[in-house]
């Protein structure tokens, strides 16, 4: 005797509980849907590849550059690694997704990244050198001109008061 117990999560969405096999401890969780379902007009389905949820609607070679440490350049080398055609994200199955995330994984990105970064820029600075003082000044260590330009690192210009212009 099939017993189902459905529960509405969401208007297009619903969860099927199915127990008809009572005799054995296991029990089946099945997600039933055709299209991905859609809240209020946002997809549920995403992509998610070394821990960043990647866009769905652009092709793999744009959509892999939101990962932080994944450029242009290693996007297309990661592609060509894996002998993969350049299609849209959402249209990726399975194995081709699973074996996009091991390629991934094989490179530092994210966290790591940030974290090896972060390690070295901590040294510099503590071992006192040009580019760990200038990092500690909160201006550029590779050369640039400071008269005009990097208003990035130096911040909002502020006047000074008294000072005239001759």
């Amino acid at each position: 005797m099939a017993q189902t117990l459905a529960m509405p999560v969401a208007p297009s969405l619903s969860v099927i509980c199915d127990t008809h096999a009572s005799t054995s401890l296991s029990r089946s969780v099945s997600f039933r849907f055709s299209t991905p379902p859609k809240v209020q007009g946002l997809s549920i389905q995403c992509v998610r590849v070394g821990g960043v949820e990647i866009p769905n609607n652009k092709r793999i070679e744009f959509s892999l550059q939101y990962i932080h440490g994944v450029g242009r350049s290693r996007a297309r080398k990661i592609l060509c690694d894996i002998n993969m055609d350049n299609k849209i994200t959402k249209d990726l199955n399975e194995e081709e997704l699973i074996t996009l995330r091991d390629e991934v994984s094989k490179y530092v990105i994210e966290g790591d990244l940030r974290r090896f970064n972060a390690l070295n820029i901590r040294r510099l600075k503590e071992i006192q050198c040009y580019r760990g003082i200038r990092h500690i000044q909160g201006l550029p260590c590779r050369g640039q001109r400071t008269k005009n330009n990097c208003r990035t690192l130096k911040g909002k210009k502020v006047t000074i008061a008294g000072k005239k212009k001759k």
